[in-house]
């Protein structure tokens, strides 16, 4: 399957051609009677035992981690670590961490394929990465290194392991840390084999397997052969699965841990060696090797992807949200007996009016903090703590659902047009990329910086760097494939209880549940 193009990307509405990928963010776990019954019971008498177990054998894991660095500097730990502590601790580790897997029920873990060499592949890719169990496959891996939050390293025994493993740690919050670790990534692939593998789920977060989510660049940096590594759950009933949206962890580990047997395959394939291209461009590297990862598992390899705590996919040029946190801010305001078409916005066009909590619950005669609260973290907060009200009077006229497209669209870029001083004379006002980007994120869940990119390819046709009002309806009402896009999303289809205050709104191809965020 083609990646990036408009019929790929019929989840969002109802179009002519082959069916759309699943959704890979959802997993619905199914139970009959007879196997709710059967978890009930082995529930009770074998997942309190083996979650018990394995949190004694996880705590054992300590000694052994933390042995391994005992009085080594940093300067040491910048080098492989060789000798007696790789030895004991290197087994000790691995063999306790099969003992985890085992009591959690994993009794069988079936490798295909041969391992390669550091030598011959300095870089292993694992996917679909579905489940906070997925680090099983460090075990046949012979525990290579991995990529972690920095912020892993407070986790009690978890962060004593990452040291164990001089894992590569990164912080989300840094951006000078993403360079470092780019930088260290390089340094490792291409030591020649003096460092062990580094492993990479380049996903970055989990999915239901039914898809493979787009792959980030990190794992291809470097530019080296990589080896792909395929994990799958072959059991009667998939409990393991971690998505976005669907059980929780609790859940997931209970349900896993009740049953009698699970089931592991592990598959290496051929070491995947880029081409002068695909060196010089990771984002092309990253994107052939999904394509053959995809192709080996028998699923779609998709666009989706996690921008920040949102999921995001990409139709056309956009990056749109899966789920827009407008149809979320709507629940909220009918839960409160609000109709969003009764507030007098008083937004003046072209200039902002930047207001507190308590003016936003003031103006929406909102009375119970909770949902005050709920509701004003929907739009963008400056560093005091302010929203800029016009944000507050296109989204309430879009939940409103009383104006066609052509008029929503008028209004949002009369409340975010600017007139520039030195375009006086010129077309009047425009939408530049800070009011389009706005709009964008308002409306569609889209990131800022995809949608100022999007905004710079719109304005190459003219010499202007701002969209005329014909401009930027022809893109949002006109245009064939995102003006079906800006009407789906803000004329989402109802569930049949859609007058319910607690009912959600419905993407085109099924029913959207309240989702529960996730991520690594």
């Amino acid at each position: 399957m083609s990646q990036g193009s408009p019929g790929d990307w019929a989840p969002l509405y109802p179009t002519p051609g082959p069916p759309a990928p699943p959704n890979p963010f959802v997993h619905e776990l199914h139970l009959s009677r007879l196997q709710r019954v059967k978890f009930c019971l082995l529930g009770a008498l074998l997942a309190p035992i083996r979650v018990l177990l394995a949190f004694i054998v996880l705590f054992l894991l300590w000694p052994f981690a933390w042995l391994q660095v005992a009085g080594l500097t940093e300067e040491q730990l910048q080098e492989p670590i060789t000798g007696w502590r790789k030895t004991v601790c290197h087994n000790g580790v691995l063999g306790l961490s099969r003992l985890l897997f085992f009591l959690l029920g994993f009794l069988r873990i079936r490798v295909r394929g041969q391992r390669a060499s550091r030598l011959q592949a300095p870089v292993l890719v694992a996917a679909p990465h579905s489940t906070f169990f997925d680090p099983i496959v460090l075990l046949p891996c012979d525990l290579p290194k991995v990529v972690s939050r920095a912020e892993n390293l407070s986790v009690p025994v978890i962060g004593a392991l990452l040291r164990f493993n001089q894992a590569i740690l990164v912080s989300r919050h840094d951006p000078a840390s993403r360079r470092r670790v780019v930088e260290e990534v390089r340094r490792r692939a291409t030591s020649g084999g003096k460092w062990p593998q580094v492993l990479f789920f380049p996903e970055g977060t989990c999915s239901n397997k039914k898809a493979l989510l787009k792959f980030k660049p990190g794992a291809f940096i470097a530019g080296v052969p990589v080896q792909p590594v395929l994990i799958r759950y072959p059991n009667s009933l998939d409990t393991t699965s971690w998505a976005w949206r669907g059980p929780g962890v609790l859940k997931v580990l209970w349900l896993t841990a009740s049953q009698p047997c699970s089931i592991v395959d592990v598959e290496f394939l051929p070491v995947y060696r880029p081409s002068p291209e695909e060196s010089r461009d990771p984002t092309l590297y990253a994107n052939n090797v999904q394509r053959v990862m995809a192709q080996a598992l028998g699923i779609p390899a998709t666009e989706c992807e996690f921008v920040g705590s949102l999921p995001v996919i990409v139709v056309g040029r956009l990056k749109v949200a899966l789920e827009p946190q407008l149809w979320e801010l709507g629940r909220v305001l009918r839960k409160a007996g609000l109709s969003p078409g009764c507030v007098d916005t008083e937004a003046e066009p072209g200039r902002s009016r930047m207001i507190s909590q308590e003016e936003f619950a003031r103006q929406l005669q909102l009375s119970d903090p909770q949902m005050v609260a709920g509701a004003f973290s929907y739009f963008q907060q400056d560093a005091r703590g302010l929203v800029d009200f016009r944000d507050v009077a296109l989204a309430l006229a879009a939940l409103d659902g009383g104006r066609s497209l052509e008029e929503l669209t008028r209004l949002a870029f009369e409340l975010f047009a600017e007139e520039k001083e030195e375009q006086a004379e010129g077309p009047g006002r425009l939408l530049y990329k800070d009011g389009f980007s706005t709009i964008l994120h308002l409306l569609l869940g889209s990131p800022h910086p995809a949608a100022r990119t999007l905004h710079a390819e719109l304005c190459q046709a003219g010499a202007r760097q701002g969209l005329s009002l014909c401009e930027f309806q022809d893109f949002s009402v006109h245009h064939p494939l995102h003006g079906k896009l800006f009407g789906t999303y803000l004329r989402p289809l109802q569930t049949p209880n859609a007058s319910s205050p607690d009912s959600a709104p419905a993407l085109a191809n099924g029913a959207v549940q309240d989702p529960k965020q996730k991520g690594d």
